[in-house]
């Protein structure tokens, strides 16, 4: 079995949740449900994949840059 897009992508998040709130990633994956990808078997050498069932949810309200870009005028 693999992983698909949406359960490497629900990982990402993970990794990001916990660097912007500078947490322990492994409560987080803990908690992660997986669940074989539904209509997906193993057949003509596709294996079944699976997918993410709570994905962990980022939210940005809150937060704020460590810098500020500012533009520049020539």
């Amino acid at each position: 079995m693999k992983l698909s897009n949406q359960a490497i992508g629900a990982l990402m998040m993970a990794l990001q949740k916990s660097l912007m709130e500078q947490s322990d990633i492994v409560p987080l994956l803990a908690d992660m449900s997986f669940e074989k990808a539904p209509g997906v078997k193993r057949w003509g050498g596709k294996a079944a994949e699976l997918v993410v069932a709570n994905p962990p949810v980022v939210s940005l309200e809150g937060v704020t840059a460590p810098f500020v870009i500012e533009e520049v005028d020539e």
